[in-house]
């Protein structure tokens, strides 16, 4: 059974940083592409990021590039996503996932970016 278990989520100001961290289980993590997904309020569930299976090549979405790093540590079954300059309008609940719809994703974590 597929288990991915983010973490990392808070509370920030504007300008601020997160790392977040997803646990993976169930399925031989360093065999496949993962992703970063995030509901966000009024846009639904939307693509953020993706990395290959050896972390050799990284995607993103527009609106994050050059402010968030994607990131994975196969030895450890882990993924990370780490957020930098962080908007107002990165508020939402990132997930990660094996898909890009994020039809099999995580629970997710909260990220709120408020003055």
């Amino acid at each position: 059974e597929v288990q991915l278990v983010e973490s990392g989520g808070g509370l920030v100001q504007p300008g601020g940083s997160l790392r977040l961290s997803c646990a993976a289980s169930g399925f031989i993590f360093s065999n496949i592409l993962m992703y970063w997904v995030r509901r966000t309020p009024g846009k639904g569930l939307e693509w953020v990021s993706t990395i290959n299976s050896d972390g050799t090549w990284t995607n993103y979405d527009e609106s994050v590039k050059a402010r968030f790093t994607i990131s994975r540590d196969n030895a450890k079954n882990s993924l990370y996503l780490e957020m930098n300059s962080l908007k107002i309008e990165d508020t939402g609940v990132y997930y990660c996932a094996i898909d890009p719809d994020g039809t099999a994703r995580g629970q997710g974590t909260q990220v709120t970016v408020s003055p």
